[in-house]
């Protein structure tokens, strides 16, 4: 059976990591791949980071595949402009994609890479459950000369789902992370998070922390965290606080899931497509190089190989040929060493054939 992916290789380095990427799932099953503009690329080229034609191809997927977006070029603080970001937003609302999955587990093979001590990061294995279209980002915003504001809006039934998301994806525990002693809007998040685990998911334990809290807590004792469960803003950041512990940006990806289905317990999405992502952003400081990390993105196309179109073994190996890599001693500038984009994949890929053998 031959899935449909939409290919979005954005800006920056976007276009050097997804082309070995697509090469790398040629070995692993029967794709065909539509690459469409995002991003600045498409503001450059259609005055818009998402074209309608391209959100119409995204929704015919059977996933969308996405690299990186932004770069100075774009940056600017007109509202009148369009921005790279607003292709994201729009993608997400586009596709209904409200539950952002990002896994966090540092490698043995790179635990002395990251910026914390060994013993602190040794054994951490936890998912941060980020709500993705509601909150802030979402909200009415209005500009004067003199002011400026932001509506951060929050419905019971956008909460509810994104809670039954992280309840079904927890092993034993879910920590929610809420503002409750200064927000409304998290003292509803409090209540109903509590309210769908007391009637539908009493065997798994529930703690509600201040962000402030979980920030200091994500530095100082990761592995206290099974899953992590929480609204728009406060994820964006504390998901890009949870990649450091890996030792690089350049190695968390993401999973963004809609509908009724991509449950993160493998199955394939039931709803409609998923948006596969690297965390990292397009680092327009070294495109062009050759030396960007791929592992990111090798390791998003695993999570659209399981969540998105169900295909769990062909996900492991590719997650199985990235770690034997790294076990072999592959580095990246991001984590100290010299390999290029090129070696990086020929590393992968001699681990993913090996594994096939």
């Amino acid at each position: 059976m031959s899935h449909l992916i939409v290919t979005l290789p954005g800006d920056g380095i976007g276009p050097e990591i997804i082309e070995p990427t697509l090469e790398l799932l040629e070995e692993l099953g029967d794709f065909e791949f539509q690459e469409h503009l995002f991003g600045g690329a498409s503001i450059d080229a259609n005055g818009t980071a998402l074209t309608d034609e391209t959100l119409d191809a995204c929704k015919r997927a059977d996933a969308v595949l996405l690299a990186a977006v932004g770069g100075p070029r774009w940056d600017t603080t007109d509202p009148a402009k369009p921005r790279p970001e607003q292709g994201l937003l729009g993608l997400r609302k586009g596709l209904g994609l409200y539950a952002n999955l990002r896994p966090v587990k540092p490698l043995p093979a790179l635990y002395d890479s990251s910026p914390l001590r060994r013993e602190r990061i040794e054994g951490t294995d936890l998912l941060v459950v980020r709500e993705l279209t509601g909150g802030i980002y979402f909200g009415e915003k209005t500009r004067t000369p003199t002011s400026a504001s932001d509506a951060c809006v929050y419905t019971t039934a956008e909460i509810e789902r994104i809670a039954r998301t992280a309840f079904g994806a927890a092993r034993s525990k879910v920590s929610s992370v809420d503002k409750a002693n200064v927000l409304e809007t998290s003292r509803l998040w409090r209540e109903v998070v509590s309210d769908v685990h007391s009637r539908e998911f009493p065997q798994i334990e529930l703690e509600h922390v201040l962000v402030d809290n979980a920030a200091m807590q994500l530095v100082s004792a990761p592995r206290h965290f099974d899953t992590i469960l929480t609204e728009n803003m406060f994820g964006d950041i504390l998901s890009d606080e949870a990649a450091m512990l890996t030792g690089s940006i350049g190695m968390l990806p993401s999973a963004s899931l809609g509908g009724d289905g991509g449950s993160p317990d493998g199955s394939a999405a039931g709803g409609g497509p998923g948006l596969f992502e690297p965390v990292h952003g397009s680092a327009p400081d070294i495109a062009g190089q050759g030396i960007a990390n791929p592992l990111a993105m090798f390791l998003s196309a695993a999570m659209m190989l399981r969540h998105g179109l169900g295909l769990a073994r062909e996900a492991a190996a590719v997650e199985s040929a990235v770690e034997g890599a790294l076990d072999a001693g592959l580095r990246t500038p991001d984590l100290g060493g010299s390999a290029t984009t090129a070696q990086a994949t020929e590393a992968v890929m001699s681990n993913l054939e090996q594994g096939a053998r």
